[in-house]
């Protein structure tokens, strides 16, 4: 079985998903004011369908709870992601809410 992991790579600005050690997607991000940005998400073609934008969201977004910012999904598969998972909700604040509506 593939070893998966995530990892901030916060001078890149973006969270990796890594498999087997190989990096085969991201998603990136910019903090201002509080709220952190999500603009794009990228999984290499050969991982498709594996999930893997999935975890590297959702460990994105753990980590930006984590640090007490907001969100701003900019990137149409993060604000899909939560409106698929409405318990991520909360971070986005109201003036981006139609990003997920």
């Amino acid at each position: 079985m593939a070893e998966i992991s995530v990892v901030d790579a916060a001078e890149q600005g973006r969270f990796e998903v890594h498999v087997d050690g190989a990096l085969v997607g991201f998603t990136e991000y910019s903090d201002r004011d509080g709220i952190r940005t999500f603009p794009h998400t990228e999984v290499d073609e050969a991982y498709a369908g594996q999930g893997l934008a999935k975890r590297v969201i959702r460990d994105g977004l753990d980590a930006t709870r984590a640090a007490g910012l907001q969100v701003r999904p900019v990137c149409p598969a993060v604000a899909g992601f939560i409106k698929k998972n409405p318990d991520y909700a909360d971070l986005v604040p109201d003036q981006f809410k139609d990003s997920i509506s």
